[in-house]
Parts: structure tokens; C-alpha cells; sequence
């Protein structure tokens, strides 16, 4: 079971790790993880690993009930206990960073005010 005196959400940033050996550390970033939206790389107690972006982490009674729920870059969806869980790194780009509704008003008013072209069109996700 997770921690309880953990906070809530961790900050996550691509590359933040958390291990096993703290147990709080791993439990906020797992719940932080549901909230990021890029990859994650799951490395199991066996030393295996799996890739993907975490969309639910369904909190049982004990940790032997917890399940992390992800989508791979092939798809499908997998499923897997939090006890198989050694760490956690948030590998992917967050692909909303910076792209809160505040700085999409902050880029337009600047570019209005600099006479540029200002649009209510979205910026590509891609770089």
C-alpha cells in the first residue's frame, strides 16, 4: 500500500528516478506519473523493464493489491503489481509542458504586442 504521509503529487520532470529502497520517493512518483503525459520506464524486481505511459494506478489494501496500469508504445495495455516494481524514470517528454492555457496567453499577447500574427491555433506537439 502506498505511503500515506507521502505528498500527493510529485513534481515530475523527464529523467526524475525513484528506487525501491525509498519507499515514499517510489510511491510519489508513481502517483505522479498517472499525471505526466510521456513516458515512463518501469524497471521490475526480475531486472526486466517496460516502457510506457502510465493512465492509472489502482491502489488496493496492501501493496500486494496495487497495480500500475500502462499503455506501451506497441500497444495494448499491461498491467503490473506495485510489489514487481524495483524503480521508476520518467524517460518520455512531457509532451504538454510549458503548454498551459497561462503561457498560451502569455505567447499571444506578446506576439500582439509586438504587431506579429497572433492565432488561436494550437502549436504543433512535435519540435
Amino acid at each position: 500500500m502506498m505511503d500515506e504521509s507521502s505528498p500527493a503529487r510529485a513534481v515530475a520532470a523527464q529523467g526524475l528516478r525513484a528506487e525501491r529502497a525509498d519507499s515514499k520517493a517510489l510511491a510519489s512518483a508513481l502517483r505522479a506519473a498517472v499525471d505526466y503525459r510521456g513516458d515512463v520506464t518501469l524497471t521490475r524486481t526480475d531486472g526486466s523493464s517496460v516502457t510506457g505511459y502510465i493512465f492509472d494506478l489502482a491502489e488496493g489494501e496492501n501493496e500486494a493489491d496495487s497495480i500500475v496500469k500502462l499503455f506501451p508504445p506497441d500497444g495494448g495495455k499491461k498491467s503490473i503489481p506495485l510489489r514487481d516494481i524495483a524503480s521508476i524514470e520518467f524517460t518520455g517528454k512531457d509532451t504538454a509542458e510549458g503548454r498551459s492555457f497561462e503561457t498560451w496567453v502569455r505567447k499571444y499577447v506578446q506576439k500582439k504586442l509586438a504587431g506579429e500574427k497572433a492565432s488561436i491555433d494550437s502549436e504543433p506537439l512535435a519540435e
